[in-house]
């Protein structure tokens, strides 16, 4: 008995459910039109509006003897949570590299090991900007190539075709002279198909 009340019950709230399945679907499908509105408006409304520049308070350099050393130095600074010594130098130097002078002037035995409260002296001297020289472009332009020293058929297709996954064609151009891909010789001359 207990049973047939408990069927009865759930076939009505399945006919029920099926009498409203129409607007839950209705409900949810504008909502889904006005999420994707909300966010089609969003991206328009962003995508053209100039980006703010984020302002903050900059290191002032000033120019001694040919060198650009900060102004507001030498200064003391509390070590905080998530910092090290480059975060630091760059907060007061604008220059990562600067890590060293700072270590050199608290007379840290392991630069590492900075602990957040920590005292530090930042001295004054010269901001260190590291230039980095751009590697030329050695680009393979002819049908044939002489192997040198540290060569490997990855790195001549990249220069070659500007895709080192091309290397399986310089491979199977020159199968009759390399056996094994991972070992050219010095010297070979290899055919690049174009």
């Amino acid at each position: 008995m207990e049973t047939y009340e408990q069927d009865s019950r759930l076939k009505t709230f399945l006919k029920t459910l099926r009498l409203k399945e129409s607007t839950i679907s209705m409900v949810l499908g504008a909502l889904v039109v006005v999420v994707v509105g909300v966010l089609i408006y969003n991206y328009f409304a962003n995508i053209n509006r100039p980006e703010q520049p984020i302002v903050e308070e900059g290191v002032k350099l000033v120019e001694e003897e040919g060198e650009l050393v900060p102004e507001a130095l030498p200064t003391s600074h509390t070590v905080a949570a998530g910092e090290d010594l480059w975060k630091i130098a760059q907060t007061y130097y604008e220059s990562g590299y600067n890590w060293v002078d700072i270590a050199k002037e608290n007379k840290l035995v392991n630069a590492n090991l900075i602990e957040v409260g920590q005292e530090l002296t930042i001295p004054r001297t010269p901001v260190i900007k590291v230039e980095v020289a751009s590697e030329p472009e050695l680009s393979i332009l002819e049908t044939e190539y002489v192997v040198v020293k540290g060569d490997f058929l990855w790195e001549i297709a990249v220069r070659a075709y500007g895709d080192g996954y091309r290397w399986p064609e310089i491979y199977e151009a020159n199968a009759d002279q390399i056996a094994d891909p991972n070992v050219i010789e010095v010297g070979q001359v290899l055919t690049l198909p174009r």
